[in-house]
């Protein structure tokens, strides 16, 4: 029997249509050839949920949202079916939810429960509504804006009783310090010029002090090696010897001293013996009557007839009064 070419035709679009609704479904995560088990869930929002999004015990793909379904004209309720994946044992009280991640597709999260007693095909699970990173966000910066305005409605408040309180002396004094503010900006501008400021010149002759410095470096290391090779020569200094004269030394002016002092020697004798001190002072006052009596009877000590007849008068006993030195002038 021979096929027509419409034939090959009609059987060939027959067969790719069937792979490729074959495929559409594996994609989409459902296998037509194998039968799966169904259990379902009611949520009040769907949120951001759509078929074919995973379903997920403990972060784990166990299946897929095969359809979603209003459960009546009044929208009560949207039930969710799930197609189920992987034959895993779900307890009978665990709960459904939808979580929404900042990044990605909305899926469906199953929190096991305890029960021994597992669900069946056709079994619906519990739901509760999941607090999502942008609820919690919310929830916990509400209450801080509400602040945030409170405290903007006071400050407004409280700067339109400093505006009222403000008078026009006081606003032209508030100009002035304003203005004084500006003129002590421009001229802190002015020092701190990088070309002109005083900042940058006494920088800039930092910069050439320490510049000098590097360049002297070997002078002031040479200035510095000759300063300590001063003071080790210095220190190399025989200083006991001179020490040793100038003890000796003073031990003989103690014993000259000592000397001195003793009466048993002639210097020590004239400085504490009163008796020798008399006599010494008893021969300058005889010695001074006989100047005295010379100068004054000199015929009685020379007989010359230059002199004429011999004196008469008797030798003085005291010596004479004098307001200057003999033979000197007044």
């Amino acid at each position: 029997m021979k096929i027509s070419n419409e034939t090959k035709v009609g059987i060939l679009t027959i067969s790719a249509l069937t792979l490729l609704i074959l495929g559409f479904n594996f994609l989409k995560g459902k296998d037509i050839l194998k039968k799966r088990k169904k259990i379902y869930a009611s949520f009040n929002d769907l949120g951001s949920l759509s078929k074919s999004n995973e379903v997920k015990i403990n972060g784990y793909v166990i299946g897929s949202v095969y359809s979603l379904d209003v459960k009546d004209k009044n929208m009560s309720g949207i039930v969710a079916t799930i197609n189920l994946t992987e034959d895993v044992n779900i307890p009978r009280d665990s709960k459904a939810m939808i979580s929404s991640p900042l990044v990605g597709s909305s899926y469906i999260v199953i929190e096991k429960g305890t029960d021994t007693v597992f669900l069946k095909p056709g079994d619906t699970l519990k739901t509760r509504v999941d607090v999502g990173i942008l609820d919690d966000v919310k929830a916990q910066l509400t209450p801080t804006l509400t602040k945030v305005r409170s405290t903007l409605d006071s400050l407004n408040t409280i700067f339109s009783s400093i505006n009222g309180l403000i008078n026009s002396d006081a606003k032209s004094n508030l100009q002035q310090t304003l203005a004084n503010l500006n003129r002590a900006s421009s001229a802190l501008a002015g020092l701190m010029d990088n070309q002109t400021g005083p900042l940058a010149k006494t920088l800039n002759n930092a910069t050439a002090i320490t510049q000098s410095l590097k360049e002297n470096t070997d002078d002031i290391t040479a200035t510095i090696g000759n300063a300590k090779k001063a003071s080790e020569k210095l220190a190399a200094l025989e200083l006991k010897p001179t020490i040793d004269s100038l003890n000796a030394m003073i031990s003989t002016m103690k014993a000259v001293v000592a000397k001195m002092s003793s009466k048993d020697g002639t210097l020590g004798a004239l400085i504490n013996d009163k008796t020798l001190y008399n006599k010494l002072n008893d021969a300058i006052l005889s010695a001074e009557i006989l100047m005295d009596d010379l100068r004054t009877n000199p015929k009685r000590y020379v007989n010359l007839s230059i002199f004429g007849k011999k004196d008469k008068n008797g030798p003085i006993t005291s010596p004479a009064k004098k307001d200057t030195i003999p033979g000197g002038g007044n």
